[in-house]
């Protein structure tokens, strides 16, 4: 009888995370996929990506609509409501043997903590990272609680992990997903970018993605308008936005962006990239300038280097490719300068990701095949040991 495996994915970020995985736990003839598909992949305001994961082949056994028009903390709250109820109702009739989730943002909380009432094991990916300047760093952390199953993407979140009290023997080292999917994409040419993103790359060329700073009072609106006032300055220099997550002042966020696009012809911006189209503009850019994640995790496999900006990814473990700098303009200005510099590129040349390489698909797919799953349920907090 064949595992039910139920992956919930709310984003297109963490889809492009979750997208070879998937592959394999559908191929697999132990186990069988189910598909839960809620948050921004389910609205028009972030480019309808359900549709990418149909053509890619997926069956969406359920689509949870949540995201209020609201980007409001009161909007937030809604839809996480509406997440804890319309995924509850899904996994009840589902009834999948594990789900698997990953990351740390407000659906994927609301997910484990249906999956929990429904006491269906949860396995979690991407555990014991830090991003202090987010309140994802709390929700990352609880959904490692409520959780039976980990994968960590280094050896320093492995331990934390533990430390939060779960025993080690549901703890498992399998590097990031991001890093593994680098090798599996196909690339498009320079050629076929600029066909399809109706962009033609200029003599310097960045790609710039800012999210909303969630624990800031303002959300990180003036450290975006500091960063705006740098960009706005620099010569012969294309600039290729993603545009904001669901959070609080993401909407605000991506309307400041899509002014800016308006009045500076050098620029463009798009709802949503695409992991393939993502991947292949690292290949033809100077950089990556912003506050996400993938700066510091998927970027530095490409030998190109990252400015990031304020305190959204605190903590967070990072490569010497990463230049970090606060959010003001002469701060921002300075590090995009060094970016270009010849110290700066040389140092690029051979630089190690910290985020592991291959095979963290295969080693998920493996324990998910083999776990026992009887007993899961109910955990003892392990302690680690006294000296």
């Amino acid at each position: 009888m064949t595992r039910k495996i139920c992956v919930i994915t709310g984003s297109r970020a963490e889809y492009g995370l979750l997208r070879w995985l998937m592959k394999e736990i559908d191929i697999d003839p132990e186990l069988d996929l189910q598909l839960i598909v809620t948050g921004t992949h389910l609205s028009s305001s972030f480019g309808l990506t359900y549709r990418e994961i149909e053509s890619d082949g997926f069956t969406i056994n359920k689509k949870v609509d949540i995201v209020e028009e609201s980007d409001s903390t009161t909007g937030l709250i809604k839809s996480m409501s509406n997440a804890v109820n319309g995924i509850g109702f899904a996994l009840r009739e589902l009834q999948p043997d594990i789900i698997l989730i990953l990351g740390d943002r407000y659906e994927i909380f609301a997910a484990a903590t249906a999956a929990l009432i429904e006491r269906i094991p949860i396995a979690h990916i991407h555990g014991g990272e830090t991003t202090e300047g987010i309140y994802d760093e709390a929700f990352r952390h609880s959904i490692t609680k409520m959780s039976h199953i980990h994968f960590t993407s280094t050896e320093t979140h492995r331990k934390r992990v533990i430390q939060l009290g779960e025993s080690p023997d549901r703890v498992f080292l399998v590097g990031a997903l991001g890093v593994d999917a680098i090798a599996r994409v196909s690339f498009l040419s320079e050629e076929e970018l600029e066909t399809k993103l109706d962009y033609k790359f200029l003599n310097k060329n960045l790609l710039v993605t800012y999210h909303p700073s969630t624990l800031e009072f303002d959300f990180g609106i003036q450290e975006l308008k500091e960063l705006l006032l740098s960009l706005s300055e620099l010569k012969d220099t294309g600039l290729i936005f993603t545009m904001s997550n669901a959070d609080p002042a993401g909407r605000e966020i991506s309307e400041l962006i899509s002014n800016f696009v308006q009045k500076n012809q050098n620029s463009r911006a798009y709802a949503s990239l695409g992991q393939s189209t993502y991947f292949s503009l690292l290949k033809y850019i100077d950089g990556v300038i912003g506050n996400s994640s993938s700066g510091l995790l998927e970027v530095p496999s490409f030998g190109v280097g990252t400015v990031n900006i304020g305190e959204r990814q605190l903590g967070r473990l990072s490569s010497s490719s990463v230049i970090h700098c606060k959010a003001n303009k002469k701060d921002i200005s300075e590090s995009i300068e060094n970016l270009y510099s010849k110290n700066f590129k040389e140092s690029l040349s051979g630089i190690s990701n910290p985020y592991g390489q291959l095979g963290a698909t295969d080693a998920i797919v493996r324990t998910l095949r083999s776990a026992d799953l009887d007993g899961l349920i109910k955990k003892s907090f392990y302690d680690l040991p006294t000296t």
